[in-house]
């Protein structure tokens, strides 16, 4: 006998109604489709209430992904699907819907319209009570169900839980003791995962499926794996006591196949045979869709990392670069065999659960202690591949915490953690093991010419790709100072290339992400980089300096998953073919056609970054303030330039990719005062926003992150506003002249033979703004000077400025000392040497201005649209008149006072030449001297 006081506790009913509409003429108030309780036995109902309170304090699951979207629609009947049986399992659940207000699970669902009565909201795939070939019962009667009715409507909601989250061991008796089989889960293996993985239990519920839908897939063939006409003829064949069946429905399929758009003829299904058939065809679809869940959210079975390296170096590939680096080294296959082992060892990682485990702790802990939040944008993109694809993620790289804050954004996410490509210049004491424990893995900065090592990671990349393990790369190869993306580094990218043409499982597809901070750690490091002091070796030390920082504020930080590029569109693009490499191979060199597929992703994945850039409260204040004069507006105008820029790229958005603050412009001032990057004085007329100390310099990095998505618009601004007037097709034809260099130096995503038109619609939109006036005879002119528009459109034209000074400065060195007469990297250090000279005598300071890469970037698009000529022996640069032509538009851009310093800075006579070129040959190798 149960006491009473327990009945009360344990014993309330749980009635889930739906409300239905009946005809007016119906006599009955019985709720068609209604939830009753799970069972009407009291001792069913006081052991599950029990256990629900017992499993409640012993498990804690995390939620992971986003919650199922239901519709509307009260008459639909709802049921949750897992893979497999155990009563802790439908509790857990049952507890979760619960928690989050959903459609309850441990209820029973009863529609007397439709002949529907179960007990609970359960679909259990693998069933210890299933018959029938070991088929769900409960599918099978509401296949039966949907079949009958048409108008019944049913969604499942597919549900994946996880005791614990470490990727299983290929040999692990923990991953026998843990696994669940088809039978009932032992008592001791339902404990076991209570006990040990009850404060490590994940619940991901995927999107609901309509299972008529489902059906109707199956009926017509589109469903993964044989379709169901194949699988019925085949067993139907088996048995020769149905032979009129078979017959009977050989022809019904025949007659199916024959169009298989239109909608399936449930006739088909009106056999036991045929709708055992479907249901096992369903199974089968949901079964393997919760696997794949299961392997995005897992990662693929681990093997032992000395396996691993054994595996690679006996390889047949690596078998091969052995072979052929004894051949070449005049060494014994041994020798060559423990060096190939030495270099597995070096890069190969260590995965360690408990060591993602107490990284996950601790890094929840930072970050709420180092950021207000994290801030994630399109995430859904990379859900939605996971399962079919090998994800690659190719961030840009602005910081340390790059590497960490990636992968914890994706493990919270639901989704496994990438193996991170990581420089061995972070495998140190202490930090490099723990790095290594969590899936990163270590390459050496340069090893051009070391064919081994390269045929080792090459080895491994394609281990890791066959094996669907996701990899996370930094395609600019180092951590960008000044803000800007660096050009793209091949090498890792070429790497995964050639493993898809060797042969992998799934078809590869790349994820630029853009990560976007509002205050970096490293941002005093990068200024005193910029300004020619040697770069800091990492080491613990540098990490406890690190660790100071920790209570300082550090604003939001944002990660935007850009549009996913598909490698197999690329192969199409540049007619290259699958499996084109031999497998057993990794020195078989890219042809000429994959070779340029390669630059051109890498200059794809570079825009697509930039595609998804944030632009923040932070970029947004820095973009304004160092637009001014002294980096200072009055608040009232600093207001205005703010909302000005927000009305700009939001009317005509960079791309939809790109996300914009939505605070308002009173709000962004407020946010950098407290993030102490600015300040307000007060003043009589009205108080003013400055720029605060020495913080400009770092104000130019997040300044740097946006400035591709207002470039056109102040370069266009610029002409009009230092011209004071000019006709549209004189704008178009200089924009057009020296649009390719700003979208080299930027990553503009923007075709050249398009141009024409995004130019038109970037004017539209300053006009529209009241930022440039149109005057008829198509000649665009500045409004009053004294309006405050005019003042807008000023501060508006500077940011472009940078950019167009460092070429006109670079043209006039090229100019005065003339043709054959510098190489590349003569160049770009005397650029640079005039760039840190001007900085000081006449601008601000701003060590970005002279950052080597911009330069570097510069003459490479000279060279690539043939404006210069390298000597392939010498390296040096020849060109001809039309270098002056180019400089020669400058002048529209320009003010005349800042070209005569440019042309005079860059005047250098011979002796000044050599001697510059001779104390940079010294310190570069004073330089390499350090780092050996």
């Amino acid at each position: 006998m149960i006491p009473s006081f327990l009945k009360n506790k344990f014993l309330k009913k749980r009635i889930f109604k739906a409300p239905v509409t009946t005809d007016s003429g119906s006599n009955t108030d019985v709720n068609p489709i209604a939830a009753k309780s799970y069972s009407g036995a009291p001792i069913n109902q006081l052991y599950r209430k029990l256990s629900g309170h017992m499993l409640d304090v012993a498990v804690k699951p995390k939620l992971l992904g986003e919650l199922p979207d239901f519709d509307a629609d009260d008459q639909t009947l709802r049921f949750y699907v897992l893979q497999d049986y155990s009563r802790s399992n439908s509790i857990l659940i049952d507890l979760q819907t619960q928690e989050h207000n959903l459609p309850p699970a441990l209820v029973g669902v009863h529609d007397a319209e439709h002949n529907i009565k179960e007990n609970a909201a359960i679909i259990f795939l693998n069933h210890p009570g299933a018959k029938d070939s070991q088929l769900s019962p409960r599918l099978s009667r509401l296949v039966s169900a949907v079949l009958q009715y048409p108008e019944l409507k049913v969604r499942l909601v597919p549900v994946s839980i996880l005791w614990g989250r470490a990727p299983e061991k290929e040999d692990s008796l923990f991953k026998l003791l843990t696994t669940d089989n088809w039978e009932d889960p032992s008592i001791t293996k339902q404990l076991f995962n209570i006990g040990v993985m009850g404060r490590d239990t994940f619940v991901q519920f995927h999107p609901p499926q309509d299972l008529r839908t489902l059906i109707d897939n199956s009926l017509k063939g589109d469903v993964e794996g044989p379709s169901i006409f194949d699988s019925l003829a085949t067993d139907l064949q088996d048995s020769s006591a149905k032979e009129a069946s078979i017959k009977s429905t050989s022809v019904k399929n025949a007659s199916i196949k024959e169009d298989t758009d239109d909608a399936p003829s449930y006739a088909l299904v009106a056999t036991a045979d045929s709708n055992r058939e479907l249901v096992r065809m369903l199974q089968q679809q949901l079964s393997i869709y919760l696997d794949k869940q299961r392997a995005s959210m897992l990662g693929p079975d681990l093997s032992d990392r000395r396996n691993l390296v054994d595996k690679l170096v006996y390889s047949p590939a690596i078998k091969h670069a052995i072979e052929a680096e004894a051949a070449e080294k005049g060494t014994t296959t041994r020798e060559a065999r423990s060096l190939a082992k030495g270099y597995a060892n070096e890069m190969v990682n260590d995965y360690s659960y408990p060591i993602i485990r107490v990284f996950d702790r601790f890094l929840t802990w930072l970050w709420t202690q180092l950021y207000d939040g994290v801030e994630v944008h399109h995430f859904e993109r990379v859900r939605e591949l996971a399962t079919d694809y090998e994800i690659i993620y190719v961030p840009c790289h602005r910081s340390h915490v790059d590497y960490l804050l990636l992968s914890y954004v994706i493990y919270k996410r639901g989704l496994s953690i990438p193996y991170v490509a990581a420089g061995d210049n972070l495998d140190v004491p202490v930090l490099g093991p723990m790095l290594r424990g969590a899936v990163a893995f270590f390459i050496r900065r340069s090893f051009r010419g070391n064919a081994l090592y390269t045929s080792v990671l090459r080895e491994y990349m394609h281990t890791l790709i066959t094996r669907n393990t996701p990899i996370e790369y930094f395609i600019e190869g180092g951590r960008s100072r000044s803000g800007r993306l660096l050009p793209p580094k091949m090498g890792m990218l070429a790497m995964t290339v050639h493993s898809q043409l060797r042969k992998t499982n799934k078809p590869v597809v790349f994820i630029p992400t853009y990560i976007g901070y509002e205050r970096i750690m490293e941002g005093g490091t990068y200024v005193g980089e910029l300004k020619g002091k040697p770069k800091e070796s990492e080491s613990l030390l540098g990490l406890l300096k690190v660790g100071r920082k920790i209570e300082r504020i550090f604003g939001n930080v944002h990660l935007s998953f850009g549009t996913p590029l598909h490698l197999t569109e690329f192969m199409t693009k540049f007619d290259v073919s699958a499996d084109s490499l031999p497998s057993d191979r990794t020195d078989t060199p890219l042809d000429e056609k994959a070779s340029a597929m390669v630059d051109n992703i890498g200059v794809k994945i570079m825009q697509h970054i930039n595609k998804a850039a944030v632009v923040t409260p932070v970029s947004l204040l820095s973009l304004v303030l160092l637009s001014a004069p002294k980096a200072a507006l009055d608040e009232n105008s600093c207001r205005e330039q703010i909302e000005l820029y927000q009305g700009l790229a939001k009317q005509l958005a960079y791309s939809d990719d790109t996300v914009i603050t939505d605070m308002t412009p009173q709000q962004i001032i407020d946010y950098g005062i407290k993030l102490k990057l600015i300040e307000r004085t007060p003043h009589i007329l009205g108080d003013i926003i400055q720029v605060v100390g020495k913080q400009a310099a770092l104000l130019s990095y997040f300044r740097n992150n946006i400035l591709h998505v207002f470039i056109l618009l102040s370069f266009l601004s610029a002409l009009v506003a230092r011209n004071g007037r000019i006709k549209r097709s004189r704008l178009d034809s200089i924009a057009e002249q020296l649009y390719p260099f700003l979208q080299s130096e930027l990553f503009l995503y923007y075709p050249a033979h398009g141009l024409a038109d995004t130019l038109n619609k970037k004017v539209d939109s300053l006009l529209s703004h009241g930022l440039i006036v149109e005057l008829g005879d198509g000649i665009l002119s500045v409004p009053e000077s004294n309006s405050k528009s005019y003042q807008q459109l000023q501060v508006l034209a500077t940011p472009v400025g940078q950019s167009l000074e460092r070429y006109f400065m670079t043209l006039a060195l090229l100019a005065q000392q003339g043709s054959g007469n510098l190489t590349e990297n003569e160049v770009v250090d005397l650029c640079h040497l005039l760039g840190q000279r001007l900085s000081v005598l006449y601008a601000d300071d701003i060590p970005d201005f002279f950052d080597r890469a911009l330069f570097t970037s510069f003459i490479g698009a000279l060279t690539r649209l043939d404006y210069l000529q390298k000597d392939e022996e010498t390296g040096v640069l020849t060109f001809d008149h039309r270098i002056n032509d180019i400089a020669h538009h400058a002048k529209y851009v320009l003010t005349p006072d800042m070209m005569q310093i440019l042309q005079q800075v860059a005047t250098l006579d011979e002796n000044e030449i050599n001697h510059a070129i001779t104390e940079i040959s010294n310190k570069k190798q004073r330089k390499f001297g350090r780092k050996r």
